[in-house]
């Protein structure tokens, strides 16, 4: 059984849209919740870690890519609950744009797959709705950051 299953609080965890040149990284989940699923490359802070710090370690296993923050995007809960209403899995997730500064891109640890898609290409997956949001919301910061906006 897994560690974080049936937990007596909430797991916090940190979630990365890694942007470059407007394609977005996702991972496959190799393991639950949403295992087989994509999803954004990210996991469980350590104890003594900073959020920071759990960022780019997380980051780094997953995908084998270096990150460097960029902005805060949104804090999110996935609450999963198991047959019967107990609460399965309760992951409060805090969730950072993010770029590739180096590494070589690569599936590891807790995932099956990692790549690049075309933010298009990756909103048409069926991805959970908080990641689809998230994921549109740091598309368009990125581009407000990076000056690639004619808003306004």
């Amino acid at each position: 059984m897994d560690a974080r299953e049936n937990p007596e609080r909430p797991v916090i965890g940190v979630g990365a849209v890694v942007m470059q040149r407007g394609e977005v990284l996702l991972i496959r989940r190799g393991k639950p919740p949403k295992e087989g699923e994509w999803s954004l490359p990210g996991g469980a802070q350590e104890l003594g870690e900073s959020v920071h710090d759990a960022l780019r370690r997380e980051v780094k296993e997953e995908t084998g890519l270096d990150v460097k923050v960029l902005d805060f995007l949104d804090i999110i809960d996935l609450i999963d609950h198991a047959d019967g209403g107990a609460v399965r899995y309760h992951y409060t997730l805090v969730d950072y744009l993010a770029e590739p500064t180096g590494g070589a891109l690569r599936a590891g640890s807790d995932a099956s797959d990692a790549r690049f898609f075309k933010l298009e290409e990756a909103l048409a997956l069926p991805l959970w709705s908080e990641t689809h949001r998230i994921i549109t919301m740091a598309a368009h910061r990125y581009k407000k950051l990076k000056g690639q906006t004619n808003d306004r």
